[in-house]
């Protein structure tokens, strides 16, 4: 291509930008800022072109001149942009993400200086590894690390910056980010689903897993946020009395949407637009302050990208409208807290989505093995599943009568429950003419009339199925969804690996006809997988009794959750399916261990510093307000200043009674983190805290509470929840 032409697409390309900006219609500024296949059709050479679609269909690998094309290309269009740097966008184990810009610029021998950027800057990068959580891989002195180009999950411009996204990986090979298991539970997905897929459809070649997340969240103004420590320094109130008005009105779920909070958010939906992120729903949540936004599903790794981008973008957009972004998952108590529900799927490269439905028995047929593969899937693995979402900040909302419970179990409804009952009872080994018509008209055949009813949600339930997705509503709004993707893509990816085996072993070794075969296996599913499937109310204690006999796990807290990674099965898992080796996931287990200890020990300093800076200061200065005005009654009425006092002076000792108790609560969670801190097993680290620091909290909040309603509001240091959660 010459570079006049080159040049003359991209002053085209900047005229269109501006032109659609103006114009400001959704449609067509989608994606403006991505290095899309739109992009792709207007800058690469048709061997660059096919090399990349090659990568992302296939996974092959991009030769090193065509990455060179590729890079120019990205270069220019990004140049024409406006950016003026580049980075590899990547995914470390501390659950955000993180980049190292470096400008599109270097100088020649002869001093001249020039645009750059090669094939080799755009494939692979060396980022310090150090300084990053690893969980033992890497030594603090073995800085070395590489993040390497993602080609399935298009570049985009941030600001001035072409953002490439990247996996993350130890010099000596060990993923050290969330991006790398995923891609590789995706590709053990596909590779099994559509082996099983092909029993109903010769022409699959390739199945998606798809991802839909709802991200809730939390607005605040900015000013209040910052006049409280605690907000900055963990992302929840601490401390906090109730306001007299919360949620109890339901009047602000699908509510108007206040004008403040509307301007943001479409702002916020112009840039995840030009970003390619395809936002489509915003509505007030339940709790006040709170909404929620979703978009429309997607391939899963582009997905969990796009969240974590729209996490970033979030922060940033708030921010000029004057709000603060909470993600915490409980930050304020007493209402309810934020999640990050994950709508999940499978999709073929022919067009059905494999949890739907279809119009005749041979579509439901494929319906229910990959519906009751699934639902096997997650009894065999719940607890590894409940790890997934596993974290201090969601310890706080799991089981707190607005989440799902700590406990796993699927919700179908009673009409899909009613099929299953009757395929249970269909008879093993070879089916009559007359045996598999009535099953496939009267079992199988009528699923789409039946749900047509579309049988009530389960908002209690943990994994629920909701027409043609599992919904994993446990999830936290912090969490990367990578995580809980992984491993519900590897656990499944294994089940229909197995599924699989079993349905060609009664073809060859029994000589069953496949459906017969199918029918066969699924039966035996449905029977061991019933313990997992509950249809009830998950908050009740019966239901936690229940569970209990059933021997389903309810770890309610992070440490408990997180020891089944370890577990020979779970070690046995992903290596099996080639997602994670036994270093890998045991660093990330240690890693989780290490966060969930550094977030409690955060939070208890906070409310050290809290206690004696704030809430002690306050407290006696009104004490001695009260003091003073006691005084001042007995020098004007004498002894008959008693009577007068009782008040002020019942004011004094309830004050006094909370200081004390106060102070003496706050020096004991003291001593209990000194005495966890020493400690250097990561599992007996993180269960003293849990054990002997944590319960502290809620103590220390009990007597700051009550301070904060006998104390003058004018003497009050920190903004207080009916300042914090009404915005006008």
């Amino acid at each position: 291509m010459s570079n006049l032409r080159f040049q003359a697409i991209l002053d085209s390309q900047k005229r269109e930008r501006i032109h659609i900006e103006e114009k400001g219609r959704r449609s067509e500024l989608f994606g403006v800022n991505v290095f899309n296949e739109q992009r792709m059709l207007q800058y690469l050479t048709k061997d660059a072109l096919e090399s990349v679609k090659g990568a992302i269909i296939s996974g092959s690998k991009i030769d090193r001149k065509i990455a060179d094309q590729i890079s120019e290309a990205m270069k220019g269009w990004a140049i024409s942009m406006g950016a003026t740097h580049y980075t590899h966008w990547f995914q470390p184990l501390t659950g955000a993400t993180a980049e190292k810009h470096d400008a599109f610029f270097d100088l020649m021998p002869d001093g001249k200086a020039l645009e750059k950027f090669g094939g080799g800057q755009l494939v692979q990068q060396e980022p310090d590894a150090s300084s990053f959580p690893s969980g033992g891989i890497r030594n603090t002195f073995e800085a070395r690390g590489y993040t390497a180009w993602d080609p399935t999950s298009p570049a985009f411009i941030y600001g001035t910056t072409l953002c490439i996204p990247t996996i993350f990986v130890a010099y000596t090979g060990e993923a050290l980010d969330n991006k790398a298991p995923l891609l590789r539970a995706l590709a053990a997905v596909d590779e099994a689903a559509t082996a099983v897929a092909k029993y109903f459809d010769k022409n699959v070649s390739k199945v998606n897993a798809t991802l839909g997340w709802e991200q809730e969240y939390f607005l605040i103004d900015k000013a209040l946020a910052y006049s409280r420590p605690d907000i900055i320094l963990t992302g929840r109130t601490l401390i906090g009395n109730a306001a007299a008005k919360g949620q109890q009105l339901d009047d602000h779920y699908f509510g108007v949407i206040p004008g403040r909070v509307l301007s943001f958010m479409s702002d916020l939906e112009k840039e995840c637009t030009r970003l390619g992120i395809p936002v489509k729903t915003r509505h007030n949540e339940v709790a006040p302050n709170q909404f929620e936004l979703a978009p429309v599903f997607e391939e899963a790794n582009l997905a969990v990208d796009h969240n974590l981008l729209l996490m970033d973008v979030m922060e940033k957009v708030s921010d000029r409208h004057h709000f603060k972004v909470l993600f915490h998952e409980k930050p304020f108590a007493g209402i309810n807290g934020s999640g990050k529900h994950n709508n999940w799927s499978l999709a073929t490269d022919t067009g059905v989505n494999l949890l739907s439905p279809g119009s005749t028995p041979m579509k439901n047929l494929q319906f229910l093995t990959f519906f009751i593969n699934t639902i096997k899937a997650v009894d065999t693995y719940e607890e590894l599943l409940r790890s997934s979402i596993a974290s201090a900040s969601n310890d706080h909302r799991l089981g707190a009568n607005e989440a799902p419970p700590a406990i796993m179990s699927i919700f179908i409804g009673t009409q899909l429950s009613r099929v299953l009952d009757e395929l249970e009872g269909v008879s093993q080994g070879k089916l009559s003419p007359e045996e598999k018509t009535e099953l496939k008209l009267n079992v199988v055949g009528k699923i789409p009339e039946i749900l047509l009813d579309n049988t009530d949600r389960n908002r209690t339930s943990p994994f629920a199925f909701t027409g043609n997705k599992f919904e994993m509503r446990g999830v936290g709004s912090k969490t990367n969804c990578a995580k809980p993707m992984t491993v519900l893509n590897t656990i499944v990816a294994k089940q229909l690996r197995a599924f699989k085996k079993e349905v060609d072993l009664l073809i060859d070794k029994k000589g069953l006809k496949k459906d017969e075969a199918v029918f066969n296996v699924l039966r035996e599913y449905i029977k061991t997988s019933k313990r997992i499937r509950f249809d009830g109310d998950g908050y009740s204690g019966d239901w936690e009794k229940e569970a209990k006999k059933r021997k389903l796990s309810n770890n309610k807290t992070t440490p408990e959750a997180l020891q089944i990674m370890t577990s020979k099965e779970s070690l046995a898992l992903f290596k099996s399916m080639n997602v994670m080796s036994e270093v890998e996931v045991a660093a990330r287990k240690e890693v989780e261990l290490e966060t969930y200890i550094l977030n409690i020990q955060i939070e208890g300093r906070v409310f050290t510093e809290l206690v004696y800076n704030f809430i002690i200061p306050a407290s006696i200065a009104y004490q001695n307000e009260l003091t003073k005005n006691v005084m001042g009654l007995k020098d004007i009425y004498g002894a008959a200043h008693k009577k007068l006092a009782d008040g002020p002076l019942n004011i004094i000792e309830k004050i006094a009674e909370h200081l004390f108790e106060l102070k003496k609560k706050t020096d004991a969670m003291v001593d209990a983190r000194k005495k966890a801190n020493v400690m250097t097993d990561s599992n007996k680290k993180a269960v003293a805290y849990n054990e002997h620091v944590r319960p502290y909290f809620e103590e220390i909040r009990f007597h700051c509470d009550h301070l904060e309603r006998l104390v003058d509001d004018r003497l009050w240091p920190l903004a207080k929840y009916r300042e914090l959660l009404f915005i006008k």
